[in-house]
């Protein structure tokens, strides 16, 4: 650690961001960054803890003591080469996580946690600044010959991970654009493209190769696909749940993620032909409190919506930890997101109920209802009553309640079964799927999940196809222990 005393001296600061009358003008990134000094600082706030639960909040089983103290040490190419030796993109972890590592700090029990998510975006940054991240240039070459059909955080993962280990890797994506849902699922707010666009090229110029507009059982055989040494499945899951009410078919209703692709698309010049969804004029409401929720709304803010109301199902959450979500597990407690600061209502334990028509078939409002709980210190909700049906204006639906499963048009084509649920079926320590050579990771495996979660799953699933083609592997594994000087 770099200051034994630092955590009692030095209090969490986060960055400063651009006031919201400014920065809702633009789809920029608004978070300014720490200043050197304020960096060292939050870095000194890192404990000698003794067992840093940290590693395990973080599903990559990030180091996170030693990289802090290479911070605070001033000891850059340190702190990058620990930090990715578990991480392949900091870069997008640090800007999009929502720092489960966080909620496990020890210094979180009785004070504010370390900052940590800050400090790894800093870290990586100034390492491309500096010139310390490279293509990979150092690996041996196999025969071995890998394909990944999709290049969201899960397959881009795998795909840097069997590139280092020597195998020539390909990588298909339908969409015009590398990124998945790192592209065309989170506003350039939150992760400008530019930050992708960089990575990509990193791993170009390693070696591996991207084909765009590539959807595999259109315009790429299964049979092309099948023909390489192991495959690896990281669709993603895909298909979203909808609400099964009275007007759910009307006009002006339409599911998040269609409405985000279409702004990013905006924000990069690229034509869609899709009928566009703005919110412009229009009093949007947003049904799910997640963050694909929270974007919709900074998105909306962005095109100037007349309002914007957020509707969640379950109760206020409590402000403190409640007995059933105690330290270190993932902290459930009451969050306003940036997009959240810069204007919306947020109504909670709210019921939707129906869609009404307005004119055309298009839709006018949404009929809720509001529910009464009593919420007891374990969570345990007691129903007091309900209000009467009213209703809210709504010109513009958006539905951010989640995602089922993957699509399953390439899991029946290849033969690959799944389970109840509609995921892949595979398993945590093998991820290998029905199909001999055919691997799988990330939300078409797990279920819906965060980027931190999907890019731990391309790594340990790059592990596993390496095993399987050479017998061994001296890739990186979560389980492993890791030791600096």
């Amino acid at each position: 650690m770099g200051k034994i005393t630092g955590f009692k001296e030095y209090n969490r600061e986060l960055p400063q961001k651009e006031p919201v009358a400014s920065r809702t003008q633009n789809y920029q990134e608004f978070n300014k960054g720490y200043s050197d000094s304020q960096l060292h600082t939050q870095a000194a706030r890192c404990m000698d803890c003794g067992i840093p639960f940290c590693h395990s909040g973080c599903p990559l089983g990030n180091v996170i003591p030693e990289f802090n103290d290479a911070v605070y040490d001033g000891k850059w190419e340190e702190a990058y080469h620990i930090l990715t030796s578990t991480n392949n993109f900091p870069e997008f972890t640090g800007r999009i996580c929502p720092a489960p590592c966080e909620s496990a700090c020890v210094l979180g029990i009785h004070s504010s946690p370390i900052t940590i998510e800050e400090i790894e975006k800093h870290i990586i940054e100034i390492a491309f600044n500096k010139g310390y991240v490279k293509p990979n240039k150092g690996y041996i070459k196999t025969d071995k010959k890998v394909a990944i059909v999709g290049s969201g955080p899960a397959g881009l993962a795998a795909a840097a991970q069997l590139n280092k280990a020597g195998h020539e890797v390909v990588v298909f994506e339908r969409d015009d654009q590398v990124g998945g849902l790192l592209r065309y699922g989170i506003p350039d707010f939150k992760l400008d493209k530019k930050i992708i666009d960089r990575r990509i090229d990193i791993m170009k110029a390693s070696g591996i190769v991207f084909k765009v507009n590539a959807e595999v059982g259109n315009n790429i055989s299964t049979s092309e696909l099948l023909a390489f040494d192991s495959v690896i499945l990281a669709t993603g899951s895909t298909v979203p749940w909808h609400l099964d009410i009275p007007g759910k078919d009307l006009n002006g209703i339409h599911f998040a993620m269609d409405f985000l692709k279409q702004q990013n698309k905006k924000v990069s010049a690229i034509d869609f032909t899709e009928q566009a969804i703005l919110a412009t004029g229009k009093h949007v409401v947003v049904i799910g409190d997640g963050d694909t929720g929270s974007d919709c709304i900074g998105t909306s803010n962005r095109q100037q919506a007349k309002s914007i109301t957020q509707i969640a199902r379950k109760p206020t959450p409590s402000k403190e930890r409640l007995k059933n979500n105690p330290w270190p597990m993932d902290k459930i407690t009451f969050e306003t997101s940036s997009s959240q600061e810069e204007g919306c209502d947020r109504l909670w334990a709210t019921e939707t109920k129906a869609f009404i028509s307005g004119e055309d078939g298009h839709v006018k409002a949404v009929q809720i209802i509001e529910v009464e709980y009593q919420v007891d210190d374990y969570g345990r909700r007691t129903l007091l009553g309900q209000s009467e049906p009213k209703e809210i204006p709504a010109d513009l639906v958006l539905l951010a309640v989640g995602y089922q499963h993957t699509e399953h048009q390439l899991t029946a084509q290849l033969g690959v079964q799944v389970d109840a649920r509609g995921n892949i079926i595979a398993t945590d320590k093998a991820y290998q799927t029905s199909v001999n050579h055919v691997f799988t990771a990330g939300d078409c495996r797990k279920g819906q999940s965060l980027v931190v979660w999907a890019i731990s799953e391309g790594r340990e699933c790059a592990r596993k196809v390496d095993e399987f083609l050479m017998g061994y592997s001296e890739l990186e594994s979560k389980e492993a222990t890791h030791y600096y000087a």
